[in-house]
């Protein structure tokens, strides 16, 4: 069964966060909140982690993981950015957005869409995450906690527990999270190009939702 922390939302609790760093470094697969909704997360080199959450989720290989970042340089390590795209990720992050990219050799290649060499990548405006993440070092492998079946992300940390408690290693509480996953822009053929309509702010990228 999962262990589950009870966070502050905006003073997390080093000790607890320090625990959670932990259980990931270990392989741990953890379920916490973001800016948006609930996210599956844990350490990006892991390949059964990887494959735990394909299985959770039922998505293949061509499912798009998110690198969550501690910021900008993270990103440009991993990803593939040129000055416009620079300049449009400086004016939007931190915040709800997930952005495609191409794929550095920073990257495990199993982490990437097969095809494309393309990963999602964002900097998420979350005190828990941007702990967690400041902890880790590095970024965390994660894809939205969306269920088979389910219209929406989960958002209550008890029906996660009750749904997944004996797939997760930890589930972290830290007050109410929305149900609204982020925005996806696909940022690889110059203009952005809009792959999901979610909590960002659509017309700050020059997009229209409708």
């Amino acid at each position: 069964m999962s262990q589950f922390f009870s966070l502050h939302p905006e003073q997390p609790q080093p000790r607890l966060i320090r625990q959670a760093a932990e259980i990931m470094r270990a392989g741990g697969l953890v379920a916490f909140p973001t800016d948006s909704a609930y996210a599956l997360g844990g350490h990006m080199g892991d390949t059964a982690l990887l494959q735990r959450i394909r299985r959770i989720r039922e998505v293949d290989e061509r499912h798009h993981f998110t690198l969550m970042c501690r910021d900008l340089s993270e990103i440009g390590t991993y990803a593939r950015v040129d000055n416009s795209q620079y300049r449009l990720l400086k004016a939007v992050t931190p915040g709800t957005y997930t952005f495609i990219l191409e794929g550095t050799k920073e990257l495990p290649r199993r982490v990437m869409h097969p095809k494309r060499k393309t990963i999602g990548l964002r900097v998420p405006d979350h005190p828990v995450v941007s702990a967690l993440l400041a902890e880790l070092g590095e970024p965390i492998l994660t894809s939205t906690l969306l269920l088979p079946g389910d219209d929406l992300p989960l958002t209550d940390p008890e029906e996660i527990r009750d749904r997944l408690g004996k797939q997760l290693e930890l589930i972290i509480e830290a007050g109410f999270c929305g149900p609204e996953a982020t925005s996806v822009i696909d940022l690889t053929s110059g203009a952005p190009a809009l792959i999901r309509a979610g909590k960002g702010d659509l017309k700050v990228l020059g997009l229209d939702e409708s």
